[in-house]
């Protein structure tokens, strides 16, 4: 999958960086200074980039733990978020990410220690503190490679008070099936309905799948969190979400959800703008929005029909563990 691999010139010789390395002895090597040097430059072509990307391993030196956005939480009241990599292997249309960075090459910090030792020192200030991992990637799609989620997973087995998200679509969870459950973690898949995952989510394993890993963690024990936001418009997706919730709701035990989030399709106007430069014909920006505020949403009208569907949500699940993301 991985034919180019680019390496800081300070971890060269980091145990990790060995390890990752070793998963692919055929691939390119090629050696950098800062990992920005690859990852930064104007002018990168984005999504032939996407087709083939590059892994870059490289060095985190600061800012490892950051304030949740405001609204960003599943109950919390102090809530941070982190990210050991940037960038997905996955190509939904609405990710944000295409948006934020002008790379589509994928950046694997080694350094986890540190990411440990910055939300340790977050721990000490709140004992209940969230921390939520799968902001700025996807938690779990590279677990076979980098392995983070089996590091992180052993850190939190020492502080039981802290609830840690591992936000994915992916079906990667071999790590955390050999593993006894951490009642302080939640798993939580991003879902949307099949539909309108065939057209936007390229590359992401199916809804069925998804639901046989949910299924699989339930099974042995781990809670799940189940993530409907974005919620897409199309003509008739009421009727595809009251599918969609009939589906999840018969395979996943309510006692097994540790929470539900639901919000609309929304991202700051300027990430919007660079993604319609990028994909100028998907129609999902061609869909009903409008500028609230320096966001780019759906209009005034959409919020009714949304307020539907969180109903529709609300037939299967206890208002007490329903988080709705506003706008």
């Amino acid at each position: 999958m991985i034919e180019t691999i680019y390496i800081e010139e300070a971890v060269s010789d980091h145990p990790r960086t060995k390890e990752i390395l070793g998963r692919f002895p055929k691939a390119t090597r090629i050696p950098c200074e800062r990992y920005g040097e690859v990852f930064n430059p104007k002018a990168q072509n984005f999504r032939l980039q996407k087709q083939k990307p590059a892994l870059i391993l490289a060095q985190k030196f600061d800012h490892f733990v950051l304030e949740a956005p405001s609204g960003y939480g599943i109950g919390g009241t102090h809530n941070y978020y982190f990210s050991h990599m940037l960038n997905c292997i996955y190509d939904c249309r609405y990710c944000f990410l295409q948006g934020m960075f002008r790379s589509a090459n994928l950046v694997c910090f080694v350094n986890y220690e540190d990411f440990e030792t910055a939300i340790e020192q977050k721990i000490e200030q709140h004992q209940d503190a969230h921390f939520f991992s799968g902001y700025d990637c996807d938690s779990l799609a590279l677990e076979p490679v980098t392995q983070f989620s089996d590091s992180i997973l052993n850190f939190f087995t020492h502080h039981p008070k802290s609830i840690l998200e591992l936000r994915t679509k992916s079906i990667q969870i071999k790590s955390l099936l050999k593993r006894a459950p951490l009642q302080n973690c939640v798993v939580a898949f991003s879902l949307t309905p099949d539909e309108t995952a065939k057209k936007l989510e390229h590359s992401a394993p199916s809804l069925e799948r998804r639901l046989d890993a949910m299924n699989q963690l339930q099974e042995k024990g781990w809670k799940l969190g189940l993530r409907f936001d974005p919620v897409i418009y199309e003509e008739n997706f009421e009727k595809q979400y009251e599918e969609l919730f009939k589906d999840i709701f018969q395979k996943i035990k309510i006692e097994n959800i540790h929470s539900v989030s639901l919000g609309p399709f929304r991202l700051p106007k300027d990430l919007y703008e660079r993604m319609y430069r990028l994909y100028p014909n998907e129609k999902l920006f061609a869909g009903p929005l409008e500028e609230h505020g320096g966001m780019i949403s759906y209009k005034q009208e959409f919020e009714k029909r949304l307020k539907k569907i969180a109903d529709q949500l609300l037939e299967f699940i206890p208002k007490s563990i329903f988080f709705p993301c506003h706008t």
